[in-house]
């Protein structure tokens, strides 16, 4: 049965990568009209060039595909289809049909927030939510906060070239991995993670720089919200551990997993409202764009990130599955990571201000 698994798992990377390239040229040769972003709109991106928003509709096809897979294979599927995953399907579509709303229409941000507050309550009502605090109620505000949180944060990160398929990539490696190293091939989310794995890595074919075609708000919005109900399940609930752990351990897993899009929207939200104007309203103060200020051209800027990925995604599995006793010293250590990564690009975004002027996502 697990060699069976296996090999459908390593066909449905194959044929989801094989999909999302084929899929992804085809919208791409035939957008031209359609999709195009940067076309007397007021969010502007750090390219001014005209290029197709459509790479999201191939991460919900995928994610459709991951979901019928599931259904077919019993012994993964048994422990899949409940009320939980209800509210996770619901999630997902409604990320995905805010963000196609707003390539379509350019829809009101309120409105837009709105709909990423439905996401959390959804969440919420089907029993998906951060369990951390003695009462629910703290537990259900953090949720909201989170959840929308994180639907805007990849949704602001998407900026330049590449930069939110590559943290959304190795978002996803994260929770590949430890579901591997857990030895758990009947978990239902694997199939998930290796679909949205391997329809970013088609993606990021055509959106690395120069990029030919962006995800648009149709994928960050479903990114967002995608990984923000992983997020609560592997990290800030600790099914990545394999045994028992604290809150601040699972506070640690979060902040060093998702420390790209925590990073980087925190300080664009000091920033501006320091300014004495709205965090929603665009600019080119984003932490990618100082780190061009520096001198580095974009694709430096996004092997950076892939760099700072690739270290967090050993950090991760050190700090879920590697230490058999915690003591204080690490805590101080994993913490330290994050706070020197905070300060370093913290630092890097509050220099040039004089670039950073509100034009952009």
């Amino acid at each position: 049965m697990t060699e069976n698994l296996t090999l459908v798992y390593v066909l449905f990377f194959v044929a989801s990568l094989l999909f999302s390239l084929i899929i992804n040229r085809f919208l791409l040769k035939f957008s031209r009209n359609l999709g195009i972003r940067n076309t007397n709109e007021t969010i502007i991106r750090w390219s001014s060039t005209s290029k197709p928003a459509l790479g999201g509709i191939s991460f919900f096809i995928i994610f459709l595909f991951s979901i019928v897979i599931i259904s077919f294979l019993e012994p993964v599927a048994n422990n899949f289809f409940n009320l939980q995953t209800l509210g996770f399907l619901i999630v997902v579509t409604v990320g995905f049909l805010t963000g196609l709303f707003d390539d379509a229409y350019n829809t009101h941000p309120w409105k837009k927030f709105f709909s990423q507050l439905l996401c959390g309550i959804i969440l919420i009502a089907t029993g998906t939510y951060i369990d951390l605090f003695e009462y629910n109620l703290f537990n259900y505000a953090l949720t909201l906060f989170w959840v929308v949180g994180m639907m805007n944060s990849i949704n602001m990160l998407d900026n330049m070239d590449g930069i939110t398929t590559i943290v959304s990539l190795s978002v996803g490696i994260i929770i590949l991995l430890e579901i591997l190293v857990g030895n758990s091939l009947f978990n239902p989310y694997l199939i998930i993670v290796i679909g949205l794995i391997a329809v970013l890595l088609g993606f990021l074919y055509y959106n690395w720089n120069p990029s030919k075609m962006y995800m648009g708000d149709t994928g960050s919005q479903f990114l967002g919200i995608l990984l923000a109900s992983l997020g609560i399940t592997f990290f800030w609930n600790g099914a990545a551990f394999p045994g028992e752990s604290t809150a601040l351990i699972r506070f640690l897993s979060v902040a060093v997993v998702f420390a790209l899009p925590i990073i980087d929207t925190t300080t664009v939200f000091y920033k501006r409202i320091a300014r004495g104007q709205s965090p929603f309203i665009g600019g080119k103060d984003h932490t990618t764009h100082h780190l061009s200020y520096l001198g580095l051209s974009d694709q430096k800027v996004a092997l950076l990130f892939v760099a700072v990925s690739i270290v967090s995604i050993f950090v991760t599995l050190m700090l879920t599955h590697y230490i058999v006793e915690w003591e204080v010293l690490h805590h101080i250590l994993f913490g330290s990571y994050f706070l020197v990564l905070f300060i370093v690009l913290f630092t890097i975004g509050n220099l040039n201000k004089d670039k950073s002027h509100p034009t952009g996502s």
